[in-house]
């Protein structure tokens, strides 16, 4: 598991091409965050990532709050909890950055996402209405606190390798 401060520098920390290839394939958003985007986000101080080019996480920390800036896992890659420990990496990176609170964004309709969220300590605060065109999002918090506590990533095949077949 890679744990880097923006600007900084980690063993196996991935590029932003690397970022933005994965973001791409993970198929989350409308439209992929290209990879002068996010050199332009780990540029700043105030920006953490976790994870590598299986799963990632990445989130910005000012003063004593924190907000997930996206959470992405490479399709081949799911169901074998990279995601839940990528975001519990990065609360754990926030939180020793000196965030008390953590902030997060998530469409209504999502399922998946809502039952990470919840499982991490995430509680639904507020709502912006439309805010995913026809889908709202929902504003959801977590303290920072003991539960933490950054996990193994399990190790596993690089996602740009032929599948089996």
């Amino acid at each position: 598991m890679t744990v880097a401060q923006g600007g900084g520098t980690a063993d196996h920390r991935p590029t932003p091409d690397q970022l933005a290839a994965t973001h791409a394939a993970s198929g989350i958003a409308p439209r992929a965050w290209s990879a002068a985007e996010f050199a332009g986000l780990l540029a700043d101080p105030s920006v953490r990532v976790t994870g590598d080019v299986r799963a990632f996480a990445l989130g910005r920390v000012v003063l004593d709050e924190a907000e997930v800036l996206t959470i992405v896992t490479h399709p081949a890659q799911r169901r074998r909890g990279l995601a839940r420990s990528v975001l519990m990496a990065l609360v754990a990176a926030m939180a020793a950055s000196g965030a008390r609170r953590v902030f997060l964004e998530v469409a209504a309709d999502n399922g998946p996402a809502l039952a990470l969220y919840q499982q991490a300590g995430f509680a639904a605060v507020g709502r912006r209405r439309g805010y995913y065109g026809p889908a709202d999002a929902l504003v959801m918090e977590r303290s920072c606190g003991e539960s933490a506590a950054p996990e193994t990533v399990p190790a596993g095949p690089d996602p740009g390798a032929e599948p089996p077949a």
